[in-house]
């Protein structure tokens, strides 16, 4: 059989009675071909995660066959999104079993998130990193609700994936982008009351 051009994918996989099935199959056994080569420096990933990853590109591709320019080949697009897919689901996993962690009091136990860590400064840099640190910990205890705390602290600062932490939350990242916005006002106005400014935060611990 000939090579499928791109408008032969286009036609076979967008039928409004719903996509060809050898259609489909193919195109999943190239997916699935091109996955486990790009994949293939990641030593916790098998075929039975590259199978699940290639489902889950198919029904996203299916669902964007309409934003398909034609500028390359029907089968790479689809790839970058196969590909694009399956680090998504990696970045997932690497925080599945984190838990979501909240300064909720003066006594935790010395609680520093990363970007407010030590990077070797002298005395003086030392002491006003430390009291810049405890100023912004205690507004975020003091001020912000639990779930604004924890959706800070997160993704903030422990780097946490906003899709994870909506996931986590049970919510979705739209309103979890609403609760970080309010939750950055918040605290800005009250650092900003403390005589804190942002670029004081950014200046005492620049690396």
């Amino acid at each position: 059989m000939a090579e499928r051009t791109n408008e032969d994918w286009l036609r076979e996989l967008g039928n409004g009675a719903g996509p060809d099935s050898a259609a489909l199959e193919d195109l999943r056994r190239t997916l699935a071909r091109g996955l486990s080569f790009a994949l293939r420096g990641h030593g916790n990933v098998g075929d039975d995660d590259v199978q699940d990853f290639v489902q889950v590109a198919l029904l996203r591709i299916l669902e964007k066959l309409d934003t398909f320019r034609g500028e390359s080949r029907f089968t790479t697009w689809a790839q970058k999104v196969t590909v694009r897919v399956a680090y998504s689901e990696l970045r997932r996993r690497r925080w599945r079993d984190v838990p979501l962690m909240a300064p909720s009091s003066e006594s935790d136990d010395g609680f520093t998130p990363e970007v407010l860590r030590d990077r070797e400064p002298g005395p003086e840099a030392r002491a006003i990193q430390s009291s810049v640190a405890e100023t912004l910990m205690a507004t975020i205890r003091n001020e912000l609700s639990e779930r604004q705390q924890q959706a800070l602290v997160a993704i903030r600062l422990q780097g946490m994936p906003i899709t994870v932490v909506a996931e986590k939350m049970g919510t979705n990242p739209n309103a979890l982008y609403k609760l970080l916005h309010d939750a950055r006002k918040r605290l800005k106005a009250r650092l900003l009351d403390a005589g804190v400014s942002a670029s004081e935060i950014l200046e005492a611990f620049e690396a």
